[in-house]
């Protein structure tokens, strides 16, 4: 498992929230949805995105940018353009004054707006729930990702606008896994750019010795890993893996593997209803004793709280 699909096995797209949205100017709307990340891309006409914190860019045809929650942004055809709608968690959106707009803005199949043939035309893919597997990726991205056409051009654009107002069989799974991959293509553009600033982490899979060490902890979580097993399958000594993996990663080996074990927990805990005990041993604890202890140490809850949280 390297960084991406490890971000992805957090996020992953089900029955996410995808819209084409249709505007003629003046417009402007307020995001508050609080989703933990969403995609954007123009295919008509030009939009602002503008971030609470951070610059902000200018969208043209084929650019795409990436909003990481849960901090609100404005999208608009002019920054000075006055806030029109006000999107809220679940995709809810009204007006200033409260007044709903689903139905009036409503264009077709996963199409709202103004008109069938509005000026500006945006494609919407959010993931509406947060997964934690892919924390550590997330939180190297910055408020508000932005990809000019020029540096990436996606062959799956073209592809999600005439898939998204689609209402065949299976169609909302098929739009899932299309987000899935402009993720995981948007991503590696952003990290490939040679001004990006990825996490040390993240940079460190491409060393031959520590990249191998850090994919042997993720695939096998379970496995009784040592520092001295760990050099040993890297080829390497037990100080040269400890120095390295430190100097490279930003914490020992041990201390990485225990944030990826309580990690994985905390998202078998959320996302299914297994015993403490068998999500325990899954991430490589000897029991439920040993996993509340280093849960509760970690995090400052038990995995039973954790999951009561998780569930409201």
């Amino acid at each position: 498992m390297d960084a991406l699909a490890g971000l992805l096995d957090g996020p992953r797209a089900r029955g996410a929230f995808l819209l084409r949205a249709v505007l003629d100017p003046p417009w402007s709307i307020r995001i508050e949805d609080r989703a933990p990340l969403t995609l954007m891309c123009m295919t008509r006409s030009t939009a602002w995105v503008m971030p609470e914190s951070g610059d902000a860019v200018l969208l043209r045809p084929g650019d795409l940018a990436v909003a990481r929650g849960p901090d609100p942004y404005v999208c608009a055809d002019t920054p000075s353009s006055p806030v029109r709608a006000r999107i809220g968690p679940g995709g809810v959106c009204r007006t200033q004054f409260g007044t709903p707009l689903a139905e009036s803005m409503q264009l077709g199949v996963r199409t709202w707006g103004d008109r069938v043939d509005g000026e500006a035309v945006m494609l919407i893919g959010t993931y509406q729930l947060g997964g934690e597997v892919g924390q550590r990726l997330l939180d190297a991205l910055p408020p508000l990702a932005y990809l000019p056409s020029e540096r990436w051009n996606c062959p799956l654009l073209p592809v999600l606008e005439d898939e998204i107002s689609r209402d065949e069989p299976g169609q909302s799974v098929y739009l899932d896994r299309l987000l899935d991959l402009l993720l995981i293509a948007s991503l590696r553009a952003w990290f490939s750019r040679p001004e990006a600033e990825a996490p040390a982490w993240y940079r460190a899979m491409g060393d031959p010795v520590v990249g191998r060490a850090l994919r042997l902890m993720q695939n096998e979580p379970a496995r009784p890993w040592t520092v001295a097993s760990l050099a040993a399958e890297t080829g390497v000594s037990r100080a040269g893996l400890a120095r390295r993996f430190s100097e490279l990663v930003g914490e020992p080996p041990m201390s990485y593997l225990t944030g990826w074990r309580l990690t994985l927990a905390a998202d078998l805990l959320r996302g299914s209803d297994a015993t403490v005990e068998s999500v325990a041993r899954k991430v490589g604890y000897s029991g439920s004793f040993a996993l509340s202890a280093a849960f509760k140490r970690v995090r400052g809850v038990s995995p039973q709280e954790h999951r009561r949280a998780a569930a409201g």
